[in-house]
């Protein structure tokens, strides 16, 4: 088969897979796994072939019209260069690991015919955003992930908490794609093509007119798809859903697809020094926020959702900083350990007795319990704070390093404001990542609250893939930075000597701290069962809070027991604990802002057309019906009453005639 062939192959089949489980689900049912399994993992072994074939050398292209507009054309088109061969592998994997896990995370789920038909055809339109050549063909894929999100994080709809995160998932993200659609539009009508090369090409020449406005519509779209400040308020609220879904979302589909797309874009973004800082400062401000947000969280999936938001940061500020094969590097290292992490998590959660939630503050005893969420999780931890030798050290090095180039004014791909904005931001969020990552280390493994009831051992495939991710955690990094320099623009990846320094020496220091901060709460927690109010900056909230812990109330569900007092994010956020619980009130605000002028913009409307236009029409049909009324009354029925009515009208009509021949 030829490489187009081939291609053209991958996001079909999990596509097919999808159409067949969707069919055969309930007259069927013994077919659902291995049309869940199957199809994705054929779609694995294609991509691998495709990207052997392609080598990271010459872009591969093919094209054909799909229909004719008049205008600008529609093309189904392929383009395949490195990025996209690689991308392809790393969606395959993980959504074949995804499938696999499920088989036995969702065992006994009844709705588990649809979940693994609406994973596959997920999967299916992440392959055809990476592969597509044409923008249209990718809003396709773009879309479809859209509306598949919405029905996964629903999928237990029984839940208020799922009906409202996937309702808010869609609204968030669709708030977005209006002006990306437009930006879409706009971007064709001045290169006279949605191909992306024909794109790129007049980019080159110059031949837009208005590249900054182009650029700051799309980001919209990429910022709600990609979860980045401000439209990145669903993706913790998309917890509620299924957690292997969380894993296929977090790490290879859905928000990779924002980044992977400035990416294949960038020379447009390039073109405009304002893009590239509204750049910056978005990705900043998600690294930071996000980070400070995620050191607060007590439940396990949130702290990972906050912190895909913050490593998506980091992708985005790679992309400010104007180097794209730093940006995709990272989006490869972590799309295997954030995949990882969260499979653990499903793992841990599946200990405590719960489907969707596990507060680490709750957890106990859980180490003897999951050893292989253990050890797996310790090296996707060690990898998300950026550890070498683990992979996350060199790709997020490879994103510092970029900043620096630009912010010492090495490269002229980006302003020098955005290249120091993105490496100040990345040095704290690393800090604050290691944080997080030691916190939520000690607290699942090493937590003092009650244990929760022993709810047997894990299904074999769910530990066999946590290991198969495990290793790209520990080699990808190293191996990807000295083997696969030509798959990524041919720039080098190595590690520099400075940011490598700070970047690791922050992390270190942040872990530390944390720690020191448990051992210390740890010890206060011990002293009275009031001790964490100690640790407490929040006043009564504090104390009300504490005294909950110390009378042992349940919480969580099915996680029981009560929270652990030996919180060390409280005690290292200060004031700040409350507000980054809360995703600092973002929500209340967008409320305050949009939501209530809306509903009362909505509530005058209504009162105008009930007490105003329907007044208005309701005098207009009693008229008539008045009138009818009096008629009505006068159809007596009787004959004498006509004839005398006949005859008095034949007399006023006789004397009115009198009178005018008189008057005449």
């Amino acid at each position: 088969m030829t490489t187009t062939t081939l291609a053209v192959l991958v996001p079909l089949l999990p596509f097919l897979g999808a159409a067949a489980g969707l069919l055969l689900g309930r007259t069927a049912p013994g077919f659902v796994r291995p049309l869940a399994v199957l199809p994705p993992l054929a779609a694995l072994v294609l991509a691998v072939a495709v990207a052997a074939r392609q080598g990271g050398g010459s872009a591969v292209d093919a094209v054909t019209e799909l229909t004719p507009t008049g205008s600008v054309p529609v093309e189904l088109a392929l383009h395949i260069d490195g990025f996209a061969a690689l991308v392809a592998v790393l969606v395959g994997t993980v959504a074949t690991c995804v499938q696999i896990y499920s088989t036995g995370y969702l065992r006994d789920d009844p709705r588990y015919a649809s979940y693994a038909a609406l994973v596959s055809l997920f999967t299916s339109a992440m392959f055809l955003v990476v592969y597509s050549g044409d923008l249209m063909v990718l809003l396709v894929g773009w879309e479809i992930m859209g509306i598949c999100s919405y029905f996964l994080v629903g999928h237990y709809w029984e839940t208020p908490e799922a009906r409202a995160a996937s309702l808010k998932a869609f609204l968030v993200t669709k708030l977005g794609d209006v002006p990306f659609l437009i930006g879409l539009l706009a971007l064709a009508t001045e290169a006279g093509s949605f191909r992306i090369t024909k794109i790129l090409g007049a980019v080159a020449h110059g031949s837009l007119d208005h590249p900054t406005l182009i650029a700051v519509l799309l980001l919209a779209g990429v910022a709600g798809k990609s979860a980045q400040f401000p439209l990145h308020t669903w993706l913790p609220d998309a917890m509620a859903g299924p957690t292997p879904v969380s894993a296929l979302i977090h790490a290879a589909t859905m928000v990779a697809a924002g980044v992977y797309f400035v990416a294949r874009l960038l020379p447009l973004f390039e073109a405009s020094r304002a893009a590239m800082v509204v750049l910056a400062v978005m990705a900043a401000v998600t690294m930071v926020g996000s980070a400070l947000a995620a050191l607060a969280q007590d439940d396990i999936k949130r702290v990972l959702a906050y912190s895909t938001i913050g490593q998506l940061g980091y992708l985005t500020g790679a992309l400010a900083a104007g180097d794209r094969g730093a940006a995709v590097f990272h989006l490869l290292s972590h799309g295997a350990f954030k995949a990882l992490l969260f499979l653990a998590a499903g793992v841990i959660i599946h200990a405590a007795g719960t489907n969707s939630l596990a507060a680490m503050s709750r957890m106990r005893g859980l180490r003897d319990r999951v050893p292989d969420a253990y050890w797996t999780t310790t090296v996707a931890l060690l990898a998300l704070a950026a550890i070498p030798p683990f992979s996350g050290f060199f790709s997020k090095e490879s994103v510092l390093g970029a900043a620096e180039h630009v912010a010492t004014g090495h490269t002229e791909h980006a302003p020098g404001a955005a290249g120091w904005t993105v490496l100040v931001a990345g040095l704290l969020t690393a800090l604050l990542t290691a944080a997080y990552a030691t916190r939520l280390w000690l607290l699942a493994f090493r937590g003092s609250g009650a244990e929760a009831p022993d709810h047997g051992r894990q299904p074999v495939v769910m530990n066999a893939v946590l290991w198969v991710l495990a290793l790209p955690s520990l080699a990808l990094g190293g191996l990807t930075f000295r083997l696969l320099p030509d798959w990524f623009d041919g720039r080098d990846l190595t590690p520099t000597l400075t940011t490598s320094v700070l970047g690791t020496g922050v992390a270190l220091v942040g872990g530390i701290v944390t720690y020191a901060a448990w051992r210390h709460t740890t010890v206060l927690a011990a002293r009275t069962p009031l001790g964490a109010v100690a640790a407490h900056p929040e006043g009564d909230a504090g104390l009300v809070e504490a005294e909950a812990i110390a009378s042992h109330k349940p919480a969580y569900g099915d996680v029981a027991g009560a929270p652990d007092p030996a919180d060390p994010g409280r005690l290292l956020l200060g004031p700040l604990h409350r507000p980054a619980a809360a995703g600092f009130h973002l929500d209340a605000v967008y409320a305050t802002l949009f939501v209530r002028p809306v509903l009362a913009g909505a509530r005058l409307v209504r009162f105008l057309d009930r007490e105003v236009v329907d007044t208005y029409v309701r005098a207009a049909g009693a008229l008539p019906r008045w009138l009818g009324a009096a008629v009505r009354r006068a159809q007596t029925g009787n004959l004498q009453t006509y004839v005398s009515a006949l005859l008095a009208g034949t007399v006023v009509l006789a004397v009115a005639a009198v009178l005018v021949a008189t008057g005449a």
